[in-house]
């Protein structure tokens, strides 16, 4: 009596909602059995791939099935599926694997596309395989066209949103609901938090670089949307998203390779901003400044007044040291024309004593005045007191939301208490779990918003400008010659040599971080 062929059936759609809703995978599986059962075949293996693309083999089910097939001996004679393109949609990968499936005795098997062994019947099966690939590339497209179309309408296609924003319905039309983004009250505190430190530090230390924001988020408690510990990437990825400043960047990368696309194929949608542009840019200085790529390390610790932050304005390269008559003469000169001569750059050379008194000079009699200061740190103090008042009210709103659930809780209490309802019931213990949680995040985030309004540290007011100015005033000379250069750095960031004038440049974000310092 011949052995009955043992079967195994390969079952997939290309969609979790296709999976979802039952709308193929239950029709494969009766028409499956259909095949079987007249020709005596025995059904001994069943393969579920719910929402899985047939472009490539990362499918779990798919290697499953593949590694039992593969075993000595196999555990089934044939794989049954309903056409050629539920087991593979690239004609060079399903050649692969039905040779694969061939020298361990196993056939591959379509239900709607019978064919046999012979050389003709490879050739055709091979034809359709090329043809289930055109259409998967030409769909693939027509959906990215239509996905750009509706992220350029400023509608969400899906996946999860970047940290401080929720996805909520858009807009209605016909059957579907269109998806938009909106800005999460909570989370939204994080991001602002990180670009705050990112900017201004925690009040004990100046602008903070990326591994210095993930240390201090993680010893504070502050934790991911889905509560793990932050690492350096994710901070460094909030940092740069243009999300948060209301331009949120769609189809930026190939999805199976991960390389950049050009920037002819990048959409942006229109999302609510949470920061501000002036700030966002701000930032991207600090990290290009802080770059290997952009700024050397020995930057940070040179030991003149001015280096790394003196600048040739006719080339835009660094002033260098250089001495004469033995170093008995020192002068800052552009780093182009030492190395070319004038034909690369027909920068100044100037003594350093000179540029020095001259830069210290200007910040000491001029920017260190309190009209001035003032009229400089206007529009940052303005923001500083928004943002305080945000924050007041969203300490509020935390406060209000946790003690709603509070009382939430207190009536399902006294319901158990007087009978009404069971303890024993499930659905109630997990309403409970789900108060308690809200409860205790709201208080938690109530708590770290509070601290970060304590962070900004004290109000800055009339007579504490004046204070500052006249401290900074004397502070900035050195006794016996010089300057403090730490002092000097706080009020410029950036100082440029042109032929006939010199500019002085700086951060009112950093002035306020010094002003507030200076408070405390």
């Amino acid at each position: 009596m011949t052995a009955s062929i043992r079967a195994a059936l390969y079952l997939r759609v290309s969609t979790s909602r296709q999976a979802d809703n039952d709308l193929s995978i239950p029709d494969q599986r009766r028409q499956a059995k259909g095949y079987c059962t007249p020709r005596g075949w025995e059904i001994v293996a069943d393969y579920v791939e719910p929402g899985a693309s047939a472009t490539d083999d990362r499918r779990p089910e798919f290697q499953r099935m593949i590694d039992a097939a593969a075993a000595k001996p196999p555990m089934f004679d044939v794989i049954l599926v309903h056409s050629f393109s539920r087991f593979f949609r690239d004609q060079f990968q399903l050649e692969f694997y039905v040779r694969r499936l061939a020298k361990n005795g196993v056939r591959l098997v379509s239900i709607t596309q019978e064919l046999g062994d012979d050389p003709m019947s490879n050739m055709i099966r091979q034809i359709m395989a090329l043809f289930d690939e055109y259409q998967s590339k030409e769909n693939a497209k027509h959906t990215l066209r239509a996905m750009k179309e509706n992220a350029r309408q400023g509608f969400w296609n899906g996946a999860l949103p970047p940290i401080g924003y929720r996805i909520i319905a858009g807009e209605q039309r016909g059957h579907r609901t269109k998806k938009t983004l909106e800005i999460d009250p909570f989370q939204a505190e994080t991001v602002r938090l990180i670009f705050r430190l990112a900017l201004e530090g925690d009040g004990t230390s100046g602008p903070m670089d990326v591994k210095s924001i993930t240390t201090h988020l993680n010893a504070s408690g502050i934790h991911t949307r889905d509560g793990g510990r932050w690492g350096i990437d994710a901070v460094h990825k909030v940092l740069t998203r243009t999300t948060y400043i209301g331009r949120h960047r769609f189809n930026t990368k190939f999805w199976k390779t991960r390389e950049r696309k050009p920037e002819t194929e990048v959409v942006e949608m229109m999302v609510p901003p949470i920061i501000e542009v002036a700030e966002f840019e701000a930032v991207q200085a600090h990290l290009k400044a802080r770059s290997p790529a952009w700024t050397a390390p020995r930057i940070v610790s040179g030991p003149t007044l001015l280096t790394g932050i003196c600048f040739c304005a006719s080339c835009g390269m660094a002033m260098t040291l250089r001495t004469g008559k033995n170093g008995r003469y020192r002068y800052y000169t552009c780093s182009t024309k030492a190395r070319q001569g004038e034909i690369g750059c027909r920068g100044r050379t100037v003594p350093m004593e000179k540029l020095d008194t001259l830069v210290a000079d200007h910040i000491e009699h001029r920017l260190l005045q309190p009209d001035r200061l003032e009229k400089v740190l206007s529009s940052v103090l303005d923001r500083r007191e928004e943002r305080t008042e945000r924050q007041a009210l969203h300490i509020a709103e935390l406060r209000k939301r946790a003690s709603e659930a509070d009382a939430k809780l207190k009536r399902l209490y006294d319901a158990i208490e007087n009978g009404v309802t069971d303890l024993s019931d499930l659905m109630l213990k997990d309403r409970i779990t789900e108060l308690k949680a809200i409860r205790d995040q709201a208080r938690a985030d109530a708590e770290r918003a509070e601290g970060a309004i304590e962070r900004l540290g004290p109000t800055i007011t009339i007579q504490s400008i004046k204070k500052f100015a006249r401290t900074a005033r004397k502070r900035i000379p050195i006794e016996g010659g010089g300057y403090r250069r730490d002092y000097l750095r706080a009020l410029a960031q950036r100082v440029e040599v042109d032929a006939k004038e010199l500019r002085i440049m700086g951060s009112k974000s950093e002035l306020l971080r010094t002003l507030v310092a200076a408070s405390s």
